[in-house]
């Protein structure tokens, strides 16, 4: 389940993909980061960033798995 190719490129030979690209979770992941980081109001090099950062991290991936479940529950 989480290593669905987000962007794959099809590939006549063997391979199913001639590039395999980032997973679908990790694309979810990183949507997710990218509108949680747009809503805070974070100044780079402080520590409030790096430990949000940790948080933020998990979360997306949190975010992602939930989406991945969906996903294959409308299948």
């Amino acid at each position: 389940m989480n290593d669905i190719p987000a962007f794959p490129r099809p590939h006549s030979g063997e391979k199913q993909y001639a590039q395999e690209g980032m997973t679908l979770r990790d694309y979810f992941a990183a949507k997710a980061m990218q509108s949680m980081i747009i809503n805070l109001n974070l100044r780079p090099n402080t520590h409030s960033v790096e430990i949000v950062g940790m948080d933020i991290g998990a979360i997306s991936y949190w975010i992602a798995d939930a989406m991945m479940k969906a996903r294959e529950a409308w299948a």
